[in-house]
């Protein structure tokens, strides 16, 4: 049986960065147990994942789990990586590639608190910040 936090955390990789090189989607995983690390969210996995939910579409932390779409894998070998790689995540074997990031978005996009942070790394098609 898969916890809670695999469960959560593996959807987020999936969804976020599945397309993603696999320090990329390590990234991604980091930037939610920085976010539990840190007292200005949720101690929680899942929590951490599905933030802002209660807020209404569109409003969540993570764009895909308030966009109104199905947010079951339909990937079965991404899942299956996704699974894997948060499990090494949880467990400490796969280092925190971004030096304690808390935030990340998509090259194509340009959110209003990225100037007001500092870019630590870029992998794949996200820029990560602090």
């Amino acid at each position: 049986m898969i916890s809670a936090a695999l469960m959560c955390l593996a959807l987020n990789i999936y969804h976020e960065a599945r397309s993603e090189p696999a320090v990329g989607q390590a990234a991604v995983a980091h930037v939610v147990l920085n976010r539990v690390m840190s007292n200005k969210w949720p101690n929680d996995v899942c929590e951490v994942v599905h933030q802002g939910y209660s807020k209404g579409r569109y409003k969540c932390q993570f764009s895909w789990y308030c966009d109104g779409k199905s947010d079951n894998p339909t990937d079965m070998v991404a899942w299956a990586k996704s699974v894997l790689l948060a499990n090494e995540v949880l467990i400490g074997t796969v280092p925190d590639v971004t030096n304690g990031s808390t935030h990340y978005h998509a090259r194509y996009v340009k959110p209003y608190w990225s100037a007001e942070l500092d870019k630590t790394v870029t992998y794949g098609s996200h820029i990560f910040y602090e």
